[in-house]
């Protein structure tokens, strides 16, 4: 705390004032950096040219480079779920990240701003693809070397939709 009173020119007194405890400071700034991080990725969705699978492959690109040069975030946000589980004020900020983060999602695959987003696009294309990103981000803290890559997943999702097909 003493580092953030220095560097934000306020006293620590102020920002415990403010956030209520070293805890509340550190969840709000992991929000916002997560926040940062998901309107960076979303101001660069859907740009640029190529087949739609070429679009999000590329989405997965930027998606796993972040796994390599913000690993602290990652690893961060792995630390909060763990910890909101004895927490329940974090845990309903993080249920309350993930409904905002599904609608985000589920606004950028489509196109489509996130207001006008039909519902069941967040509750399913939202939470699969939130799904996907949670445990890829999981394989790439664990094992980097064996994770895949985006045109891996892309195809893997393309032998599941070929499989959901035929059932």
């Amino acid at each position: 705390m003493r580092d953030i009173a220095t560097a934000s020119r306020v006293s620590m007194a102020a920002i415990g004032y403010h956030f209520g405890s070293r805890e509340a400071l550190l969840n709000q700034a992991l929000f916002a950096a997560i926040d940062e991080w998901g309107r960076g990725v979303g101001a660069e969705s859907g740009v640029g040219d190529g087949s739609a699978a070429e679009r999000y492959a590329d989405l997965w690109a930027r998606e796993i480079a972040s796994y390599r040069t913000d690993r602290w975030l990652w690893i961060a946000s792995v630390e909060a779920f763990v910890h909101a589980q004895s927490s329940l004020d974090l845990l309903a900020l993080l249920a309350a990240g993930q409904r905002e983060g599904r609608r985000g999602i589920a606004a950028q695959l489509t196109g489509a701003p996130e207001a006008e987003v039909a519902e069941a696009d967040v509750r399913g294309l939202g939470s699969v693809q939130l799904a996907l990103m949670s445990g890829v981000m999981i394989q790439w803290l664990t094992d980097p070397d064996q994770a895949p890559d985006a045109a891996e997943l892309v195809a893997g999702l393309r032998a599941l939709a070929g499989r959901l097909e035929g059932a």
